[in-house]
């Protein structure tokens, strides 16, 4: 940006000081630096001449790319954008994100689109805007959430017409009005992570409870009216008494009347016990912070609402009070909105498409929580004597190490928890991690089972005195637990959206190296089969993140792995991936493998964990004195192998998008691609496997003369699922220089690999790299439901959690959709209408099954669930009763096929193991 020019920031400063700098002359001075709106609008928000100036000449610039933005219709909204940008850029915001919406008459969800919109040439939003709009968009996304669950429970609590005998001033809204209100401000006050939505909820769950001892019981409906009479027959008083210090007698009164916090509880699937932990150590400190007084049975609202002004002030960001009103600035997108309770999870194109029932995201989050619960329940929070049987069969008995570093990473969990959500939040913390410790102890039980029968030893002793496995084994079983109970209510719709606590946090907690947690990931997962599908898909999040940026750090392990490999196997060799990209992807190797490797080959029998004398229970394993040939590291091998099918899938799915009239460059850009990955691996220190990405297809695309720029590659990068706009818009130049990926390219990219690059260029270009032949995912998920083929809208799955977990499992039609139709298999099939249309429907699927059957063509093999054609026998042998619908014999051919399917699934898993210990 050119200097301020001398005369203009003169006058901004005669203007300052002058006495009437408010009249018109000095505002038509101003001209010079816009239109008079613009400056009425500065005026408004009193923005500095810093910022004027700067944010004029960005939509002047913005102006001359796209002209549509200069229009009346939108010339405001980009001013006011413009401003939003440049003010935060400069640290001089002098509104709040409140003002500025009001300003500009725009909602919420219109102005982030709108952000979008105008980063044309991706030079216009910086990382520190893009970060302050991520932290906004959370922050609205929760409030959101937890006023339209205030608002439904609200109307459960109280009547809408109270009797007569209450004062007119305990009106219902201004009931709501002390309770949202009260709640804002405790929330902003207690809360350090605001974002957290199941915390946030958990302390709405402490105020209603407040709120409802303080109401009178003619005011309430049931079954409140009868607990908060009950309260009044004991003689709970709901008013305070002078000279008794509330925090004492609040808690008291929490001690002997939990009836209200336990009807809540149970409604909302909520843990009792947390929540009035939260209650003791949060929302009392609260209440004695703020001073609150009860008037006429509830506190003042000009007390809370002066707190509160100030604190939103100080934030400068959402004026929440404003939901009490329903103000168009905070409404949500009808659209968006629409398509967040009607479609699935967004999905990637790799991923299989599954149909995912709707739930409001407090719903979700608390069932999943109750999911998580209900798997440990039978767990315990110290080794089983199944697994003290293993820790006494070790040379070494590992038990009191374990114990020692379960009980230390406790204390620096539970300090780290406090330090990011609130000091009062530390035993919260303490609880989160009990929950993962359970899961950490039946996680090794399970895993050392398998390697039992795997490997016919009971001697672990290697593997159970090795630091960084038990370390990497107990992070995974604690980010399950805080991923659970860290869902974000923007992860509706599909998106991963990042809290304070969001992985990698726990990777500095525990002070582990990302490669070293890579390791447990994938055998975690198969070791325990209850995950659910969430729980699942987010660890497989985690490992992508691993493979694509975190493990490539400096100070990682990966880098001595592939130094070592290539002294053991000479510089002119490939880093031990030579046939990964041919071969399908299917291995055999455990954590026990890849933690303890390259000490020994894992596909001979004696690949089990050794026995050895010499371990220590922090000492990693050294190299067998017996070994003749330094041996591949097992867990590099496999850790490139993931990385390059990682890598091929987000190269697919963006060549599909910008190159699909160019089928032949793909496997030109693979080439390089996996080249650089092998070859000039420093590339990625500190880098981003996506970065690698875009400049390996532009320089294609160069020498190929394709014109492809890089605003279109960055273009579709954005839209591709779980990307950040810091990977194109901050790269590593050099050390501790950053800049947009286009330099990257033309000051280190480029010159690293100009004459690779040239080759492609030539008649004779480098020998092309197979494609890697890669399943969807490497996980499966059991509860996907299926859809039955021949193009009717009919899935079959196994039973779904249910709706409301209070009264263990219920009907899924709880939870079901009214559009949809539903039968649970044991439970009362309701009218038959319901079995009309499904057996209408699958007699329309009978009639193209038939009419393929008569063309002869040959039938495909059986990857998902399908139907046999009517009249015919089972495959196993089982027939159709005569007496039965044909509703029932599907359902019996459904339950027999999935009998078959799973049958040789375990079959075919147990062939694949038995030959490759061979």
């Amino acid at each position: 940006m050119p200097p301020k020019p001398p005369r203009r920031a003169a006058a901004a400063r005669t203007q300052r000081a002058s006495p009437d700098g408010g009249s018109a002359p000095p505002a038509a001075r101003r001209l010079e630096i816009g239109e008079a709106d613009f400056v009425v609008l500065c005026d408004a928000l009193k923005v500095p001449e810093s910022v004027r100036e700067k944010a004029w000449k960005t939509y002047e610039a913005l102006s001359a790319v796209d002209g549509a933005l200069a229009c009346n219709k939108k010339k405001k909204e980009t001013w006011g954008v413009c401003i939003f940008i440049v003010a935060i850029d400069l640290d001089e915001v002098t509104f709040t994100f409140t003002e500025l919406l009001k300003s500009i008459s725009i909602n919420v969800c219109t102005f982030f689109q709108f952000l979008k919109e105008v980063d044309v040439n991706m030079d216009t939003v910086s990382t520190k805007v893009d970060s302050t709009v991520s932290r906004l968009k959370k922050k609205y996304d929760v409030l959101v959430a937890l006023y339209h669950k205030f608002e439904r429970t609200c109307g459960l609590i109280y009547l809408e017409q109270p009797s007569s005998e209450i004062s007119a001033e305990l009106s219902s809204v201004l009931v709501l009005k002390n309770y949202w209100i009260t709640f804002l401000l405790a929330k902003g006050k207690v809360l350090q992570v605001e974002d957290d939505l199941v915390i946030s909820f958990q302390l709405l769950l402490c105020v209603l409870d407040y709120f409802i001892k303080l109401s009178p019981p003619a005011m309430l409906k049931e079954p409140y009216k009868s607990a908060v009479t009950a309260v009044t027959v004991n003689g709970s008083a709901r008013t305070p008494r002078r000279g008794q210090n509330r925090s004492t007698r609040t808690a008291k009164q929490l001690d002997t009347d939990t009836k209200i916090i336990e009807i809540l509880c149970k409604e909302h699937d909520c843990n009792l016990d947390e929540v009035k932990n939260v209650y003791l150590t949060s929302f009392i400190p609260f209440l004695n912070s703020a001073g609150i007084v009860a008037s006429n049975g509830l506190p003042e609202v000009e007390i809370i609402l002066k707190q509160y002004e100030e604190l939103y002030l100080k934030n400068k960001d959402i004026d929440a009070r404003l939901f009490l009103n329903h103000d168009e600035t905070l409404q949500p997108d009808v659209i968006a909105c629409s398509q967040l309770e009607r479609t699935p999870l967004k999905n990637s194109p790799e991923e299989e498409i599954s149909l995912i029932l709707p739930q409001t995201p407090v719903r979700a989050a608390m069932n999943n929580i109750q999911q998580l619960i209900m798997i440990l329940n039978s767990a315990i929070d110290k080794p089983s004597d199944t697994l003290i049987t293993y820790f006494n069969n070790c040379t070494v008995n590992p038990h009191d190490s374990i114990l020692k570093r379960v009980e230390n990473l406790h204390h620096i969990f539970r300090k780290k928890f406090a330090e990011a959500v609130g000091q009062g939040w530390a035993e919260i913390g303490s609880q989160r991690y009990k929950l993962g410790v359970r899961l950490y102890y039946r996680v090794m039980e399970s895993m050392l089972k398998s390697e039992e029968e795997r490997l016919s030893v009971q001697n672990f002793s290697t593997l159970l005195n090795d630091n960084i496995f038990h370390t990497s084994l107990l992070a995974c079983a604690v980010e399950v637990v805080m991923a659970t109970y860290g869902r974000n209510a923007s992860q509706s719709d599909g998106t991963s959206a990042e809290t304070d606590l969001s992985f990698p946090w726990i990777l500095n907690v525990f002070d582990l190296k990302a490669f070293d947690l890579y390791k447990v990931i994938e055998s975690f997962i198969k070791a325990e089969p209850s995950l659910t599908r969430e729980m699942i898909k987010h660890l497989e999040r985690c490992e992508n993140r691993i493979m694509e940026s975190l493990a490539w750090q400096s100070g990682s392990p990966l880098f001595d792995l592939i130094r070592q490999s290539k002294e053991r196997e000479g510089q002119t060799d490939q880093p031990e991936t030579n046939s990964t990209p041919s071969t399908p992807f299917q291995h055999n190797h455990t954590a026990a493998d890849l933690y303890l490797s390259p000490v020994r080959s894992p596909k001979k029998k004696a690949s089990g964990p050794s026995p050895s004398a010499n371990s220590t229970p922090n000492a990693q394993p050294a190299a067998s004195p017996q070994t003749q040939k330094p041996q591949k590291s097992t867990s590099l091998s496999l850790f490139y192998k993931k990385v390059f099918l990682l890598a091929y899938r987000r190269l697919h799915t963006l060549f599909r998008e910008l190159l699909s009239d160019h089928p032949d460059l793909e496997s030109l850009i693979w080439t390089l691609f996996q080249h650089t990955l092998q070859n000039e691996y420093e590339l990625m220190r500190d880098r981003h496997l996506d970065q690698i990405m875009m400049c390996s297809m532009y320089g294609i695309c160069k020498v190929k003369n394709v014109d492809l720029r890089f605003k279109i590659i960055v273009s579709a990068y954005k839209e591709l699922c779980n990307t950040n706009q810091e990977t194109f818009k901050r790269v590593l130049i050099r050390e501790e220089q950053y800049d947009s990926i286009i330099v990257f390219y033309n000051l280190v990219f480029m010159q690293k690999l100009k004459t690779n690059i040239l080759q492609y260029a030539s008649n004779r270009p480098p020998t092309l790299s197979p494609i890697p032949h890669a399943p969807r995912s490497p996980y499966q998920f059991s509860n996907s439901p299926r859809r039955v083929p021949a193009g009717n809208n009919i899935y079959i799955s196994p039973l779904k959690s249910p709706y409301k977990f209070s009264d263990g499992f219920q009907s899924p039609t709880k939870m079901t959709p009214r559009s949809r139709i539903l039968v649970s298999i044991g439970e009362s099939f309701g009218t038959s209408e319901k079995f009309q249309k499904i057996n209408q429907m699958l007699g329309n699927s009978d009639c193209q099954l038939k009419r393929s059957a008569e063309v002869g063509a040959a039938p495909k093999p059986l990857k998902r669930l399908r139907f046999d054609i009517e009249g015919q026998d089972e495959a196993d042998g089982s027939k159709h009763l005569p007496q039965e619908s044909k509703f029932q014999q599907k359902l019996a051919e459904m339950t027999s096929t999935r009998t078959r399917m799973q049958k040789q699934k375990l079959n075919d898993g147990n062939d694949t193991s038995a030959s490759e210990e061979k």
